[in-house]
């Protein structure tokens, strides 16, 4: 697995969100893409990370919503519950392991 392909897999899934996608228009997906990708690497090697959907106005549901689908591509790609647990924690913005 590869943080591009799990990022291109839940970017994917956040565009097809009629509620979620409105906050992407305007936004180069491309760019978004390569900083979520940095973010979920170094977030997977326990690096603590400035959220990259903080700012763009999302509610705090939908913002675990953003969360909770990263946290299916994780699963679905056949990564550890720990390393699921980890990427979650880092983008929902918890500290610790």
């Amino acid at each position: 697995m590869t943080a591009q392909k799990a990022v291109g897999q839940w970017l994917r899934l956040v565009v097809a969100d009629a509620e979620l996608s409105p906050y992407l228009i305007g936004v180069d997906l491309d760019r978004l893409g390569a900083h979520l990708a940095a973010s979920l690497a170094a977030a997977l090697d326990g690096q603590p990370i400035p959220d990259p959907w903080r700012g763009i106005g999302l509610s705090e549901a939908q913002h675990r919503r953003i969360v909770d689908y990263l946290a299916g591509v994780l699963w679905a790609l056949g990564l550890s519950d720990d390393r699921v647990a980890r990427a979650r924690r880092a983008f929902a913005g918890e500290v610790g392991e």
